[in-house]
């Protein structure tokens, strides 16, 4: 256990936020990383007992006790300072327990439902980081969660693969042809572009259905993707298709939108999302060869774009 608790690797928080804040989201993404961990990389065998021994550590720190893991320690402030309920770190917990004994999901509403365990936990600790929790803000926060949960699965397709994973939805790999050895190819054949341009096409709707946290306008349109003529048709194909259920309506758009640090970072998680559709977009979906990745300048420009909006 204490091989995974040391590990550090983990992405610098934006400098214009103040130091407090700085701290409590490096606190919860390291623990969020050394559940994940463990969920991924501890030795198959014990997996179950590490994840319940943090679970149990959990508990302990919730039930007033000094945790016994790094970063369950590290992350005891703050539960503390910004109050913290324990069901979305128990969430991540189950995710990564489910991950064990679940390696396949038959629809996206599926699929949306582990990304409820998996990922929009984390950003409604960030709303509680910020002070910020609303109905609305939880619902919007959700989306975007979603969305980047997604948008990650697309990317990592060859990785989760290798793994005995697969985190796109059966139903959309049969409605185009697919079979499962086309994730080990080493370029995406054509069938399998259009499943990816499918969930490039739902994530970007909910990315713009959560920009209402920021105040931001849907990603403008792009002009067609350079891609070979039956990737660009599957594209269309996916296109298409009204791929994510319509979002409730949010009750008072102007409440829902964060105010000042808060806008701030989760305009940071929304631009990231952009530049990182964009890079899969601009690869013609092909993500075997070579795993997509958004480029900085494309997430600046993002980033400011949102900012700038008022």
């Amino acid at each position: 256990m204490d091989e995974f608790a040391r590990r550090e690797n983990f992405p610098v928080a934006t400098r214009l936020l103040p130091a407090r804040h700085r701290t409590h989201l490096l606190a919860v993404y390291r623990y969020a990383r050394f559940v994940d961990d463990i969920g991924d990389r501890a030795p198959a065998r014990e997996r179950k007992a590490l994840l319940d021994e943090v679970e149990a550590d959990l508990r302990r720190l919730y039930d007033g006790g000094a945790p016994e893991l790094p970063p369950l320690a590290g992350l005891a402030a703050t539960v503390r300072d910004c109050r913290i309920p324990a069901e979305p770190l128990h969430r991540l917990i189950e995710a990564n327990r489910q991950d064990q004994t679940v390696t396949r999901y038959g629809t996206f509403d599926d699929l949306v439902a582990y990304c409820a365990l998996s990922a929009d936990p984390v950003g409604r600790i960030v709303l509680h980081i910020f002070d910020a929790v609303t109905p609305d803000r939880v619902a919007l926060s959700d989306r975007v969660c979603t969305a980047l949960q997604i948008i990650e699965h697309c990317q990592d397709v060859g990785e989760d693969y290798r793994r005995g994973r697969i985190y796109l939805p059966q139903d959309d790999l049969r409605r185009f042809g697919c079979v499962e050895r086309d994730l080990a190819a080493a370029d995406t054949p054509t069938r399998l572009r259009g499943v990816i341009a499918l969930q490039v096409a739902r994530a970007r709707r909910l990315l713009d259905e959560g920009a209402a946290l920021v105040g931001a306008a849907p990603a403008a349109a792009r002009p067609p993707v350079p891609a070979p003529p039956r990737p660009a048709r599957a594209a269309r194909r996916a296109r298409s298709a009204d791929p994510v259920p319509p979002a409730a309506p949010v009750r008072d758009p102007g409440s829902a939108r964060l105010p000042g640090f808060a806008r701030i970072a989760v305009a940071g998680y929304i631009a990231g999302g952009r530049a990182a559709l964009a890079a899969i977009e601009r690869r013609g979906y092909d993500v075997l060869a070579d795993p997509p990745r958004p480029a900085r300048t494309r997430l600046l420009i993002e980033w400011s774009r949102m900012l700038g909006r008022r």
